[in-house]
């Protein structure tokens, strides 16, 4: 049995994944490195960069895009966390890593407090998702 959220097979996720076969005019793959659902009622995407670098103009509008698609309260909320990260060697421990940005009801947002965590801020966006359930469940608005 293996611990939910560790890395299963290290050779296989080490793997580098080669899109060059996929390029459709100026439009090539992109990653997103995680992604949580809980209970069809909230969608979290992470995307995380190293060192502050910056995300590519296809790749945040990509993002926009699924997370705009798939926000549809009050039914369904849908979240993307920029998050950063140094470390160089060994395994990114994304829980702590800090959150740049976030999407949020169509807008780009900065985090409440600096240095947020990612482990934070799904928390909230849990917290957020609940609540506009519960409203909803009672009737109210």
């Amino acid at each position: 049995m293996h611990e939910r959220g560790a890395i299963r097979n290290r050779a296989f996720a080490s793997q580098i994944k080669d899109f060059r076969g996929l390029r459709f005019g100026n439009i090539t793959p992109t990653d997103i490195d995680g992604f949580i659902e809980f209970g069809d009622r909230l969608f979290v995407f992470i995307e995380g960069k190293f060192g502050g670098a910056s995300l590519s103009f296809g790749q945040r509008l990509a993002i926009e895009r699924l997370v705009d698609a798939c926000h549809n309260p009050p039914r369904r909320y849908s979240t993307a966390f920029i998050v950063d990260h140094d470390t160089t060697e060994g395994d990114v421990d994304y829980a702590s890593a800090t959150i740049r940005a976030y999407r949020w009801f169509g807008k780009w947002m900065n985090p409440l407090q600096k240095g947020m965590t990612l482990k934070a801020g799904v928390d909230r966006m849990i917290a957020l998702s609940n609540r506009a359930n519960l409203r909803v469940v009672q009737g109210g608005k």
